[in-house]
């Protein structure tokens, strides 16, 4: 495992991002800024997850006096779950994450994770890295008391698509997964780990 040169900040308050970055052999510490999750209506679905990913890393360009901030990595990221070209956000409430679930059963659909990570240059600026890597997901056919049964157990109102991979629902109904199962799961940690291994000393 390499050492960075600069402190790595995470700027997710996803626990699941955490835990993927803490498996993978990283220190680093946790900071969050608010971020307005909007984006052109007209942009193609499959640029949406970096685009609020690059909005993300927008924020830590000055730090919270208006001034540069101190040398650092941030890693931001966004997932998107993508069904017939239209984008599936986080459910509002019980009733949302039903219809979502309903609509995922039994067909396959993709998820899309856009990084971005800003790094300082070399040469006083920043420079901004971004990428996105894409997995599509086969789901069987899921009853009304499986998708009950998850949705008071686990509560999926903070995942996009009413669902997180590692939780019941993807346990039990992923088929078949074309890509990173990571990515699913909100980081493509083997994309992360070699743009980050160019800043190791």
């Amino acid at each position: 495992m390499f050492v960075l040169q600069y402190p790595l900040i995470l700027a997710s308050g996803s626990p699941r991002r955490k835990q993927l970055m803490t498996d993978a052999g990283f220190s680093f510490t946790i900071e969050t800024r608010p971020t307005d999750e909007f984006f052109p209506e007209t942009m193609p679905v499959d640029d949406v997850a970096e685009y609020l990913a690059c909005q993300k890393a927008d924020q830590f360009r000055v730090d919270q006096t208006g001034s540069r901030p101190p040398d650092r990595i941030i890693l931001c990221a966004d997932t998107v779950v993508i069904l017939d070209n239209q984008i599936m956000n986080k459910p509002q409430d019980e009733a949302d994450a039903r219809r979502m679930l309903r609509l995922l059963s039994g067909r396959t659909h993709r998820v899309s994770t856009g990084v971005a990570i800003l790094a300082p240059d070399g040469y006083g600026e920043q420079q901004l890295q971004a990428f996105t890597d894409e997995t599509t997901v086969r789901f069987s056919t899921l009853t009304d008391d499986e998708i009950t049964y998850y949705i008071q157990a686990c509560k999926p109102f903070d995942k996009a698509g009413s669902y997180g991979a590692q939780d019941f629902i993807g346990l039990v109904g992923i088929e078949h997964l074309n890509g990173s199962f990571y990515t699913v799961m909100g980081l493509p940690t083997h994309r992360v780990y070699q743009v980050l291994k160019q800043y190791s000393q």
